[in-house]
C-alpha cells in the first residue's frame, strides 16, 4: 500500500502557489487543500491540481450536523478527490452521515475518497485539552476512543499525532489509517505544533502517511527538502 507524504499547500496566493509547484515539474505529487486556500480559490484549484496529475487530501474538518455533513459530503465526493475528513468530536451519528454522504456523492465507477477523522489537532497539548476543552481524561486516552469511534462509524483512519500512531494500531488494527501532520526536521521550528516528529521517527511509529508544510514550503531549495523528507520516510519504512 502506498504510503505518502502529502504536502500542504498552505501557500497565500496562486502565483506563489504555481511557481512552487512548477519546481516540481514532472513528479506526481500529493498535496494537501485546507480550508485556507479551498475557501479562497475552491473549486477550479482541485480541477487544476487534478488536471497536473496530483492526489489530493481535502482538509476542510468538517463538524456539523449529521444532516449538513452529509449533504456537505455528498458535494465534495463529486470533486474526485482522494482524501476528505471530520472532527471525530462531531460523534457517531455524523461521522455515519459523512460517509453516506460520500457513498451517495461517488460517481459511478469512481473510488470513494478515503474518509478520516481528526482526533485532537497536534496544537493541542494535554494542558489545553483539560482546562479549555473540559475533557477531563489522558490526551493518549481521548485519542485511541475517538479513533475507536471513527471505526465504529465506518471511518478508513484518522488524522493524529505520530506519537499515537500505536495505541491506535492497537485500538483499532494495523489496517486503520493513520494521517500524521506535525512532521519537521530536526532542524525545524517548531511553529504553532506541539506534538512533532521527524519522517523517519513517523515511519518507526507506523504512521499510513504524513503531511508537511513548512518545512517543504518555506525552504530556499523545496524540491531537496522534499525530496530529503521523502528519503528520510521511505528510507526507513
Amino acid at each position: 500500500m502506498q504510503r505518502p507524504l502529502i504536502i500542504a499547500l498552505d501557500i497565500e496566493s496562486q502565483k506563489k502557489r504555481q511557481a512552487f509547484l512548477d519546481v516540481f515539474s514532472g513528479q506526481s505529487l500529493y498535496v494537501k487543500v485546507g480550508m485556507e486556500l479551498f475557501y479562497r480559490e475552491g473549486r477550479p484549484v482541485i480541477e487544476e491540481l487534478k488536471e497536473a496529475g496530483h492526489q489530493i487530501f481535502l482538509d476542510l474538518k468538517l463538524h456539523d450536523i449529521p444532516n449538513t455533513v452529509k449533504r456537505s459530503m455528498t458535494a465534495l465526493a463529486q470533486l474526485g478527490v482522494d482524501i476528505v475528513n471530520v472532527h471525530a468530536a462531531g460523534g457517531q451519528k455524523m461521522m455515519e452521515a459523512a460517509r453516506e454522504g460520500l457513498e451517495v456523492g461517488t460517481k459511478l465507477g469512481e473510488i470513494r475518497p478515503k474518509l478520516i477523522a481528526v482526533t485532537q489537532l497536534t496544537s493541542t497539548d494535554e494542558a489545553m485539552m483539560q482546562n479549555q476543552l473540559l475533557i477531563n481524561r489522558a490526551l493518549p486516552e481521548v485519542v485511541a476512543s475517538y479513533a475507536r469511534l471513527s471505526k465504529l462509524s465506518g471511518l478508513d483512519g484518522v488524522v493524529c499525532s505520530a506519537q499515537e500512531v500505536p495505541l491506535i494500531h492497537d485500538a483499532c488494527g494495523e489496517e486503520f489509517l493513520t494521517v500524521t501532520p506535525g512532521i519537521r526536521r530536526e532542524s525545524d521550528s517548531l511553529g504553532d505544533q506541539k506534538r512533532v516528529v521527524t519522517p523517519a521517527q513517523a515511519s518507526e511509529l507506523g504512521s499510513w502517511g504524513i503531511v508537511v508544510g513548512r518545512s517543504i514550503t518555506s525552504s530556499a531549495t523545496p524540491l531537496e527538502t522534499y525530496l530529503e523528507m521523502k528519503t528520510d520516510w521511505e528510507g526507513t519504512a
